[in-house]
């Protein structure tokens, strides 16, 4: 017997990578993941249908269910953009309209456990972004006990692009916001499956950041995506602009597919023009806004503007953090700042003069205006309108900035606090320091306890008073502390006065 026990020792040792793989099933067919940390990690998993050939420009179509166990173990394609150098929310994945795939982290791959469940939605301003970029990484999440899952949606002129003809071939159905009908599909995959990785399709928080907070913003009104989720997380995702109507939206594919020499009724010609033209180098720097709409009021996804809707009580019943950095553009070199600021004031109408007075000097408003009209604004008159409308709601400042980078940025800039959402600072090249890696682990608790608890309020953590809107406060998270503070500031509030007074007209 002694003689048996190494050799079977060796055997049950070699056996137990394989036997620890976690598999789970879901309604596509069975995936086997993989297990590190104590978390089980299921990566590349097809939402939806590769959007190619006849599904270009099309709502996103079912999976063809796979036998076998599916390897779940590496990340899918990034979908096709022009990727901005240096940008940490990068991936390495090969690019390719077969993008529809999401991840998911979770500590207890089994069905029955019931966690809450996050799901995030990446920024890059609809044009760049991946669901596999390193800094998200749900491990550290999972740890806490939810479960995480990351998505890719349809980019650029593949995610946003309308003409008479698609409209028609819609027959009354959605139309041109392709990359929303993608976030939907993803949360509908997530309410049929998530039970299997040991989560609850009853307690979903859909978070994000920027484009991805912006769309945080405009699924909480949509009727497209009722019922998805009960909580949501804007970071830094805007919600007081105006995107264009699907007429204009129109005319722009139409004078795409004229420069382009296609017949704009000509489908097929469209659907079979090559992946570099359909792209065109759109990012962050080129709009290509003479062809090119971006997200589209659609009047099904979208049916009118996020702040409006909100005010008319659309999101009662969702659970809601907004929020923003502190500097969010304080990487714009300051002779640019001055070109920033005015186009930004030109939106202001007859309260221009009122915003510029609030700030007190003519070098302050330069310096702040541009991005407390894109962002901190914003978040403040979304928080209101929500919060007027019955919605718990919950209001911050991140104005954190990593020791190692305080000498260069004098507070935290747009996308900075990423890293810190997930509790990944490694990942974005941070060498962190301890009170770095306290700030991040706050604030990953104050987003976890939240998706549990429809609150982020935790004990160890500082209070954070819900938003009233007859004495808002905020959560500031600082360089020395995190506190709260009045959300009214006078810029803030001349802002929203004179937006308010615009709209009016």
């Amino acid at each position: 017997m002694k003689a048996v026990l190494p050799a079977l020792a060796l055997l049950l040792a070699a056996a137990a990578p394989a036997d620890q793989a976690p598999v789970v099933r879901t309604d596509g067919g069975a995936l086997r993941g993989a297990t590190a940390d104590g978390i089980a990690s299921f990566k590349g998993i097809p939402y939806a249908a590769a959007p190619v050939g006849a599904l270009r420009w099309h709502a996103p179509a079912p999976v063809a269910g796979w036998t076998g166990t599916r390897d779940a173990t590496g990340y899918g394609n990034d979908c096709v953009q022009s990727r901005m150098p240096g940008d940490v929310a990068n991936s390495n994945q090969p690019m390719s309209e077969d993008c529809l795939f999401l991840n998911v982290w979770t500590p207890q791959p089994r069905a029955g456990a019931r966690l809450p469940v996050m799901v995030y939605i990446h920024g890059g301003g609809f044009s760049t972004g991946s669901g596999s970029a390193a800094i998200l990484d749900g491990t550290r999440l999972a740890a806490r006990g939810v479960v995480v899952v990351t998505l890719n949606y349809r980019l650029g002129r593949f995610g946003f692009f309308a003409t008479p003809p698609l409209t028609r071939e819609a027959a009354g159905g959605a139309t041109g916001n392709w990359g929303l009908m993608d976030q939907i599909a993803a949360l509908d995959w997530v309410r049929r499956n998530i039970a299997a990785f040991g989560g609850d399709a009853a307690n979903v928080t859909v978070f994000g950041e920027s484009a991805g907070g912006e769309s945080v913003g405009r699924l909480m009104v949509s009727p497209a995506a009722k019922g998805l989720f009960v909580n949501a997380i804007a970071a830094s995702g805007g919600g007081r602009d105006s995107w264009p109507d699907l007429a204009a939206a129109e005319a722009k594919g139409v004078a795409f597919a004229t420069r382009e020499k296609v017949a704009p009724d000509d489908l097929a010609a469209l659907r079979a023009l090559p992946v570099d033209k359909v792209q065109g180098g759109i990012n962050l720097l080129n709009g290509d806004e003479a062809h090119y709409s971006g997200p589209i009021t659609d009047g099904r996804i979208v049916t009118g503007d996020t702040d409006t809707l909100l005010a008319a009580g659309a999101a009662r019943g969702i659970r809601a953090i907004v929020g923003s950095n502190s500097d969010e553009l304080g990487f714009i070199p300051a002779p640019f700042l001055k070109a920033f600021a005015e186009k930004a004031s030109a939106t202001l109408g007859p309260g221009a003069d009122a915003v510029r007075a609030a700030y007190g000097s003519a070098e302050s408003y330069e310096r702040h205006v541009s991005s407390d009209l894109t962002f901190t604004e914003p978040a403040f008159s979304l928080a209101t309108r929500a919060a007027t409308a019955g919605a718990p709601t919950w209001l911050y400042r991140f104005g954190y900035v990593a020791e190692e980078k305080r000498a260069a940025l004098p507070g935290a800039v747009h996308a900075s606090d990423v890293p810190f959402q997930f509790d990944n600072l490694a990942a974005a090249g941070i060498t962190p320091t301890a009170a770095d890696l306290t700030v991040a682990k706050q604030v990953a608790d104050y987003w976890t306890h939240f998706a549990k608890t429809g609150d982020p309020n935790a004990r160890g953590l500082p209070a954070w008073p819900r938003f009233a809107p007859a004495a808002p406060v905020m959560l500031r998270i600082a360089g020395d502390k995190t506190d709260t503070a009045p959300a009214d500031a006078p810029t803030i509030k001349a802002i929203a006065a004179a937006r308010d007074a615009a709209k009016k007209k």
